[in-house]
């Protein structure tokens, strides 16, 4: 009996060598675990702004699914909600993972389900707990992993709450931006446990050792999609009613350029926008706003109206008084959660560092 055709056996074969050297724990699994069947259809913004949505009927479809590339897979009133993550971040926290057999891992943020199936492949389906508060995500991740031949076992919830029926793990990972770590994770590992988790546009790796956490960011940059955020662009021209009498600053507007990671842990989920001249592109001002409903703007005059419960450019003139020219590597900054706190500090947990929030709607000890 001739064994059916794989149409990207080649395609997946070639981006496991781009990925990964020779020897690498993670190559056979990236090499095995079909990509496509987890990705049926791919959205792609054009630059008119519009989604056209790429099906294996188009041979751009192949191309971009075995690429190294981040693949947006749902959308929700033309906002991208869930994508399938690029292969060399998800190589890159999967080594930090740094799982050995009889592993048991928690992965927050199942999506398409093809990182969980990259770590069945790996420990086995008794191994890997995946959730998903998305119930349309957890039924289709789950069809597809079993198309592929895995059965984890896939539960829909909030990740941040975790899987205690599950517990304890050997390892946690995260495939969703959160603004610190939940502590029912760390009530839900063991002695050791390694976290790797999206925080700000940075990802942490923890050790768990005696109730509590500490550990460092990795190198690289990363923006992942967030647990749940309501920050919708807000009406900037009500500054003008709300706060009449504008403050002045001295901090330029292309300061966020440098303080983008910092500034990603001490105003989680912060979006900003810039107004142009038309005439040559100089910023004229800068839009802020958060979750929480703050806003602030800015202009290249040094006006400044800000609004809501934070005063967000306060933020940004305390950060840049600290880093005038050029921030820290990412991996400069490390982490500490305690039962009652949780601080990013730089270079060394008692030297500077600014308090993490704490993730909404979780109970627990950290406040």
């Amino acid at each position: 009996m001739t064994a059916p055709a794989d149409p990207a056996r080649d395609l997946r074969t070639a981006l496991a060598h781009r990925l990964t050297t020779p020897g690498d724990p993670w190559r056979a699994a990236f090499e095995t675990v079909p990509r496509h069947v987890f990705v049926p259809s791919i959205h792609e913004q054009a630059e008119d702004g519009r989604w056209a949505t790429i099906t294996p009927e188009n041979p751009h479809y192949w191309e971009a699914v075995y690429s190294d590339r981040a693949l947006t897979t749902q959308l929700a009133d033309g906002t991208p909600t869930s994508s399938s993550s690029q292969p060399s971040l998800m190589l890159e926290m999967l080594h930090a993972l740094d799982v050995a057999d009889g592993h048991r891992v928690l992965e927050v943020g199942t999506g398409t389900g093809y990182n969980a199936a990259l770590l069945s492949h790996r420990l086995g389906d008794s191994r890997v707990t995946t959730m998903d508060v998305d119930p349309d995500l957890t039924g289709a991740a789950a069809r597809r992993l079993g198309e592929a031949g895995h059965h984890p076992a896939v539960r829909v919830g909030d990740g941040a709450h975790g899987a205690p029926d599950r517990a304890p793990y050997d390892r946690i990972i995260a495939t969703c931006g959160l603004p610190s770590v939940p502590w029912p994770w760390i009530e839900q590992a063991g002695e050791g446990t390694v976290i790797v988790v999206p925080i700000g546009w940075g990802v942490a790796r923890l050790t768990v050792h005696d109730d509590a956490a500490e550990g460092a960011f990795l190198p690289g940059g990363a923006y992942f999609m967030p647990r749940r955020t309501g920050a919708v662009a807000p009406d900037f021209a009500g500054l003008e009613h709300t706060e009449p009498r504008p403050s002045r600053t001295t901090t330029p507007v292309d300061a966020l350029r440098h303080l983008e990671f910092p500034l990603s842990l001490t105003m989680p989920g912060y979006r900003s926008c810039t107004w142009n001249r038309e005439d040559d592109g100089t910023v004229e001002s800068l839009g802020l706003w958060a979750p929480d409903g703050s806003i602030a703007r800015v202009g290249a005059d040094g006006t400044v109206r800000q609004a809501g419960p934070r005063r967000l450019w306060e933020t940004v003139e305390e950060l840049h008084r600290q880093f005038p020219d050029t921030a820290p590597a990412r991996d400069s900054f490390g982490i500490t959660v305690t039962s009652g706190r949780q601080r990013v500090w730089l270079g060394d947990p008692r030297g500077p560092g600014w308090d993490l929030p704490p993730v909404s709607g979780v109970g627990g000890r950290v406040r």
